[in-house]
């Protein structure tokens, strides 16, 4: 196409001359004559050029589906986990599968953007460029916004040392690990880019309200070694509950707000300046939903919570007031939910005798 155009522009130059008078001439030149029907092949090339990009977007539009619900089965079962699970194991064939298709639609954004630069050399009436080309960029943006979103995650969910293998419980005050990691393994050195956590940036009226005091950003950078991927990792962070003027105390009590303190869910969210070929986006992504205690008394009432929150949601909003009207379960779905735990724990399950028990201790004769 470069090529068709560069000799469509020499004969142009040469043999047209746009300011001389024709209207005398019973027939066109032969030059140009030939210059139209140059401009004829062009044109039904670009045409054809066009055509093969809008098939490839639509061919490109599956596999973004298809790795969405790939993650989403991931995700299901990270909520699920009781222990956390290894995230390089888990990953690393997600990596595998969302950087391929992140390599085509860069390389498809750079044609697009070839053609837009070849029209500004050449255009003319019903030139098809000027119509179709920014209507490609749009939904091929758009393809990629969706591509990387999806791969920016958090592969260790939250939790405290030693906590009998309990996460998404936290204490006031404790230095939890965390990291965030992007799927599509394209990164551009020359624009670092960082990733600022953040703590109930929308939290519900009536809860607690902390502060993340360390580490107010990190850049996306390879990891040390092959299988981790980019990855932004943070230095134990400190959470320190915000103090309320007035009273000098916590901004909540024991007895104050529309839930316990156990009943509370927080996140963390990090967001991500990426930039690639050209291409600006913000990207945000959150952890599961976990509880933050002050002692741990607390610390089986706040599993509890977790167990029960994850069982019953599927895909956490951000910041429900769940426990404000709990849905009900069944006992088929609580049964099982309690034998991974004690599994974790004792490296022994609950047999349908002992379900059949606690069955019949709760509820009477089953």
């Amino acid at each position: 196409l470069e090529d068709m155009q560069e000799s469509f522009k020499f004969c142009y130059e040469v043999h047209y001359q746009p300011g001389e008078d024709r209207s005398s001439d019973p027939q066109p030149p032969q030059e140009v004559q030939a210059l139209q029907d140059k401009l004829q092949i062009l044109d039904r090339q670009r045409r054809e050029v066009l055509a093969q990009l809008q098939q490839l977007l639509g061919r490109s539009e599956t596999p973004p589906d298809f790795l969405q619900q790939e993650l989403g089965a991931w995700r299901e079962r990270q909520q699920r986990a009781c222990p956390p699970p290894p995230a390089d194991t888990h990953l690393r064939p997600l990596e595998t599968w969302f950087t391929p298709p992140g390599q085509g639609l860069f390389q498809l954004l750079q044609l697009l953007r070839a053609l837009a630069a070849l029209r500004q050399e050449v255009t003319y009436e019903r030139d098809p460029l000027g119509v179709e080309t920014p209507l490609l960029e749009q939904r091929l943006q758009e393809l990629l916004t969706y591509l990387l979103q999806s791969a920016f995650v958090v592969p260790p969910q939250p939790s405290m040392p030693n906590a009998c293998k309990r996460p998404l419980v936290l204490r006031t005050g404790s230095t939890p690990p965390a990291r965030a990691r992007l799927l599509v393994r394209l990164h551009d050195r020359n624009h670092p880019m960082e990733a600022p956590p953040h703590i109930d940036r929308s939290g519900p009226p009536g809860f607690r309200r902390f502060n993340i005091l360390t580490s107010s950003s990190k850049t996306l950078l390879a990891g040390d070694s092959p299988q981790e991927g980019l990855v932004c990792d943070f230095p134990p962070l400190t959470l320190k509950e915000q103090k309320d003027s007035r009273s000098g105390k916590g901004s909540k009590g024991a007895s104050e707000g529309p839930l316990a303190v156990t009943e509370e869910l927080h996140f963390i969210t990090f967001t991500l300046a990426y930039t690639y070929r050209g291409l600006k986006l913000e990207l945000e992504t959150s952890t599961l939903p976990f509880v933050i205690i002050s002692n741990n008394n607390q610390l089986s009432s706040a599993w509890a919570s977790i167990l029960w929150f994850n069982m019953m949601v599927s895909t956490p909003p951000k910041h429900p007031p769940f426990f404000s009207a709990p849905p009900l379960a069944p006992w088929s779905r609580l049964a099982e939910v309690l034998s991974p735990p004690l599994q974790s724990v004792a490296e022994r399950g609950l047999s349908q005798e002992h379900l059949l028990m606690m069955a019949e201790k709760l509820f009477g004769e089953v």
